[in-house]
């Protein structure tokens, strides 16, 4: 049965020297608004704003109980002959704090800090693939990626620290302080956070699952280093067991 052209089919596909194109051919192809159309879609205004007004009510209500609860920790003016031991930064600093006692200050406030910034502002062009976007751990072996990456990192973070307290670079001695507090930490880092990178790098994990475990690894590094210098340093920046600390320390005094 054949099938005829329409007058438009064929005004639309007739050759003519006044035409500067021509279909040359038709192939499959994906686009990423296919099966994007408004009923996947949620309005930002007022879904969105209303969601986000609650969460800010009840932060805000919450802070306010708490208040009530607890003073803020302001103490008297500060007095040169009568220093503070130990003296903590605020808690949002004191992941930096805890890098200062093993590095050098500036890898530790400034380098460090700054190649996480620049990572987390690249982050969206490295992975741009958002055909997973709004799925948890984007692959079925995210999940077991992120968990695996998670254990290490919290164990290799606590075994660099302890390892810097009890023994450390210092116990070198005559080394000199470039050795000490850069070149040694940089490798000490080097080597164990890029063990669970080597693993992975055997699995051939995608784009989309590297993130993931760099980003583990960062993120699980700041809340160890944040809980060893609030919980376990006392007098003297050394660790101690948060219910031994001596001379009546007590680090939840500071919250």
């Amino acid at each position: 049965m054949s099938q005829e052209t329409t007058p438009k089919q064929d005004e639309r596909f007739a050759r003519g020297p006044q035409k500067t194109y021509s279909l040359m051919e038709l192939v499959r192809g994906t686009s990423p608004m296919v099966d994007k159309g408004p009923d996947d879609t949620v309005f930002s205004f007022p879904v969105v704003a209303l969601i986000e007004l609650l969460l800010l009510l009840g932060t805000t209500v919450f802070l306010l109980f708490f208040s009530l609860l607890r003073d803020a920790p302001l103490e008297e003016l500060a007095n040169p002959d009568i220093v503070t031991n130990p003296a903590k930064a605020p808690w949002y600093f004191m992941a930096l704090q805890e890098l200062l006692l093993h590095m050098h200050p500036v890898l530790a406030g400034i380098i460090v800090p700054g190649v996480v910034v620049v990572f987390l502002i690249i982050l969206p062009y490295i992975d741009y693939d958002n055909s997973d976007a709004g799925r948890w751990f984007a692959t079925k072996r995210g999940p077991k990626w992120v968990f695996f990456t998670a254990l290490y990192t919290t164990l290799a973070q606590a075994f660099l620290i302890v390892f810097d307290e009890k023994m450390g670079l210092r116990g070198l001695g005559a080394a000199s302080p470039l050795i000490l507090q850069v070149i040694g930490p940089i490798l000490f880092g080097v080597v164990l956070f890029g063990i669970p990178m080597f693993i992975v790098w055997f699995k051939k994990p995608t784009r989309r699952e590297w993130m993931l475990v760099i980003f583990t690894i960062i993120i699980v590094s700041a809340v160890v280093l944040t809980i060893s210098g609030f919980l376990f340093r006392g007098p003297g920046m050394h660790l101690y067991a948060p219910w031994n600390m001596p001379d009546g320390y007590n680090p939840w005094s500071s919250l």
